[in-house]
């Protein structure tokens, strides 16, 4: 999975491989890429035989954590999704099941 990147405006968008391990790391993807990520990588993650996935959204304002959740309440193939524990990142992180 490949995420598109521009650090510098002047140029092109550059292809990032995203590696499909059970744990998305959101902080280093815009907000507005969420939408369509999300249900990109709980797919591939699927396809890999992973079913529980980690999602760092971070704890800041609470904002990104609900955009993850709404996007979860909709999507088809979650069993499940809850908080993450202190550990796993508390409520900056949120667990989801997949269906098989």
């Amino acid at each position: 999975m490949t995420r598109e990147s521009n650090p510098d405006e002047m140029e092109g968008p550059e292809q990032v491989e995203i590696p499909i391990n059970g744990t998305l790391d959101l902080h280093t993807f815009r907000p507005s890429d969420v939408k369509e990520l999300l249900p990109h990588y709980l797919a591939a993650c699927r396809a890999e035989g992973i079913l529980q996935v980690r999602i760092i959204h971070g704890k800041g304002t609470g904002r990104l954590r609900e955009t993850v959740h709404s996007i979860l309440k909709h999507l088809p193939g979650i069993a499940s999704f809850k908080q993450a524990d202190e550990g796993g990142g508390g409520w900056g992180a949120t667990i989801v099941v997949l269906e098989p």
